[in-house]
């Protein structure tokens, strides 16, 4: 979510053809970038399957010490592997089969060598150990890091987020968005006095010898690493459940203490019927066997699988703020519903390389639209989606650069949302459009995905060429302009766009509110129309996210 908060402080894989490239690809990346990016045979001879994370957090020192359990199967023979963690971290041991292990290090990334050949289709595990200080974020969650605050009371409150810096800045893992293990540990060793919240369900809190807590958490789902996460406060804690297409759901909420009074019945306005409207769109929540949690963070907020991290401070919109500047923006807290969104596209389906942010952000940003919609009609999702469209820079392309975790432009948010709800107009049937994304989630269920896939199987299930408006509006900055001449009874339109033959179907009036659609294409067409109309009478249904000019 971090670009989307932005705004208000203002080669595809080798198998893609040349075309589809973003253009801002011409950036010098180092040999670091590379490191974290590409998924080198280092990388890919493993595939995760599970991880036990254990730790303590030393909130005076401000430091982390303990290790991570890496259990794989090999996906080719190999005796060298790649993992990583940031150089700032000390690696103290990696231990394998009772012995310790030779590793070099260059940049984050550290390469383990095996005592013997790790044969393909072998299931293995080896364990890190390591400790240190982790990086403290300077303006969470948009920089990524730690942070080390205090509630009102002066008690600890402490969290990480980590998006796009990488969940390598804390703790040892295969830091690259498509390998996800299956299921995880997280155990958190706290101070005496304090709780410690993570993804998934609690299994047991255990009192140490040396006083403090030890908090451990199972996800039995597939987890990505960024999505890994505590939460350590003087926290309250409640429960609900909701009634869903899959069942009971069970919802747990943590507030601060202080702030429980207040958090309940703020949240209870929002959680339930957005569920509702979400599972009716996007398909059942897809994480029933390990709850949804919405917690207090001391940021803004993050996406956390099953821990929705919360910090809106209670308040309607954002921060109290409405980012489409309609109104419909105060009718709903925005971190509960965008992060929340989430859960389907980000955590449910997750793209495989940052350079397709656009999956997680552009779907979760009309999530937005289609709670306004739930809640106020779709004249106010319109208005909505519509509105929040002057928070576009349209300064480089959507989608990032490939193998170098580069993530693109922060239009993935509102200009991303705008081309998903102009292909709901092409489409033309709402039920379709509802059914094209729940299979989305039914088909990538727990998947890592390319664009490709998302393009593909939208561009399938519709019936439409869709090819040119996603690279239109994913892989150039700019966006088309429909050009216009009326001369006497003569009509003349064309498409000006740098996609080669861009030719997207348009709706236009040449009489107020009176929508039709027309076939523009790169080379003037023209239609015959009553002498009496005037230029300016010609418009765009403003649900296309397009400029129009006047051709003189």
């Amino acid at each position: 979510m971090r670009n989307a908060s932005l705004s208000l402080f203002i080669l595809l894989f080798l198998g893609l053809s040349l075309k589809a490239q973003p253009l801002h690809q011409k950036a010098a990346f180092s040999r670091a970038d590379t490191l974290r990016g590409t998924l080198t045979p280092l990388r890919t001879c493993y595939d995760l399957t599970y991880y036990h994370l254990d730790v303590s957090i030393d909130i005076d020192q401000k430091s982390i010490s303990g290790s991570n359990e890496f259990v794989f199967t090999a996906t080719q023979d190999f005796k060298r592997l790649q993992f990583d963690l940031f150089a700032n971290l000390k690696v103290e041991k990696v231990v394998y089969q009772n012995q310790e292990l030779p590793f070099t290090r260059e940049f984050n990334a550290v390469f383990v060598t095996f005592p013997k050949t790790i044969r393909k289709g072998s299931k293995d595990r080896f364990t890190v150990f390591y400790s240190g200080h982790p990086i403290i974020a300077k303006n969470a969650p948009w920089d990524g890091g730690f942070i080390f605050s205090k509630d009102k009371s002066g008690t600890p409150w402490v969290s990480v987020a980590c998006q796009g810096l990488g969940a390598s800045c804390w703790w040892p893992n295969k830091d690259h968005q498509s390998d996800e293990v299956d299921s995880m540990l997280v155990s958190i060793r706290v101070p005496k006095g304090l709780k410690e919240v993570s993804n998934g369900r609690l299994r047991s809190i255990q009192k140490q010898a040396d006083g403090t807590t030890k908090f451990n958490w199972f996800i039995s789902n597939p987890i990505n690493n960024y999505n890994v996460t505590f939460y350590i406060g003087d926290y309250a804690h409640w429960t609900d459940e909701y009634q869903g297409e899959n069942g009971k759901l069970t919802l747990d909420y943590w507030a601060l203490s202080q702030d429980s009074v207040q958090a309940k019945p703020h949240w209870d306005q929002d959680v339930k019927p957005m569920l509702q409207c979400f599972e009716h769109w996007f398909g059942p929540y897809p994480f029933y066997s390990d709850g949804y949690k919405l917690v207090e963070a001391p940021h803004l907020g993050m996406e956390h699988q099953s821990a929705v991290a919360y910090g809106n401070q209670f308040k309607m919109g954002y921060l109290g703020k409405d980012l489409s500047g309609t109104g419909w923006g105060l009718k709903f807290d925005f971190i509960t519903v965008h992060e929340s969104g989430h859960e389907w596209f980000g955590n449910n389906i997750t793209s495989k390389d940052i350079a397709d942010m656009w999956i997680h952000e552009s779907f979760t940003n009309y999530s937005e639209t289609l709670f306004t919609e739930c809640k106020n009609g779709k004249a106010a999702g319109e208005d909505y989606v519509i509105g929040i469209r002057h928070n576009i820079a349209n300064d480089i392309p959507i989608i990032g650069s490939y193998g170098v975790n580069k993530e693109g432009s922060g239009d993935m948010y509102y200009k991303g949302a705008n081309m998903i709800h102009m292909i709901r107009q092409l489409i033309g049937n709402d039920e379709k459009f509802r059914n094209i994304l729940r299979g989305l989630n039914k088909t990538f269920y727990h998947k890592t995905v390319t664009t490709a896939e998302v393009e593909n199987y939208i561009t399938e299930q519709s019936g439409l060429k869709l090819q040119k408006v996603f690279d239109q509006y994913l892989r150039h900055p700019s966006i088309p302009e429909l050009e216009y001449k009326i001369n006497g009874k003569q009509l003349s339109y064309r498409w000006k766009a740098e996609v080669k033959d861009f030719d997207m179907p348009v709706k236009v009036s040449l009489i107020p509110d009176n929508y039709s659609y027309i076939y523009p294409t790169s080379t003037w067409k023209t239609a015959e129309i009553d002498p009496s109309i005037k230029d300016e009478t010609f418009k765009a249904d403003p649900n296309f996210y397009i400029t129009i000019k006047f051709f003189k």
